[in-house]
């Protein structure tokens, strides 16, 4: 896989007939390793390592309904109140970040109401922050660590 603009982490890998699997520590299981779930492992590691996300406030691919459409997030990051505080998109490194990938981290955020955004394909990275007040996003140099 790509390298990507994250430190590197040991993952367990292993191989079947048809695909390369990555354990999720998360979801304690083995998922297919494709491009966007290499970003997504680092991304998680890099929350947990780096920046001192509990393991226990994040959750994968949690599931939710825009328009009567389900949806998932790739990352949601709680706060200790059980309330979503950080939505992460990921991309595959090849998709370029576009308007589009923020029209779509927004319409989940519609729904979620979190303080912050992410937006990453592991090369480049986007941070926000809601400003409720004027109903728009402050774009951040870096992502707040965890505060307990």
């Amino acid at each position: 896989m790509q390298q990507l603009n994250l430190p590197s982490y040991p993952f367990k890998l292993k191989s079947n007939e048809k695909h390369t699997l990555i354990f999720d520590e998360l979801r304690k299981k083995y998922v297919v390793l494709t491009p966007e779930e290499w970003v997504r492992q680092h991304f998680v590691q890099f929350l947990v390592q780096e920046k001192k996300y509990p393991t226990s406030l994040i959750g994968i691919e949690k599931q939710l309904t825009i328009n009567n459409l389900k949806k998932r997030s790739d990352i949601l990051i709680f706060s200790s109140q059980g309330i979503p505080h950080i939505v992460v998109e990921c991309k595959a490194p090849h998709i370029q970040i576009s308007q589009d990938t923020f029209d779509q981290i927004a319409r989940y955020n519609l729904q979620l109401n979190a303080d912050f955004l992410i937006v990453t394909n592991g090369l480049q990275h986007y941070f926000c922050q809601l400003d409720t007040e004027n109903e728009t996003y402050v774009f951040l140099q870096d992502i707040p660590p965890y505060k307990i």
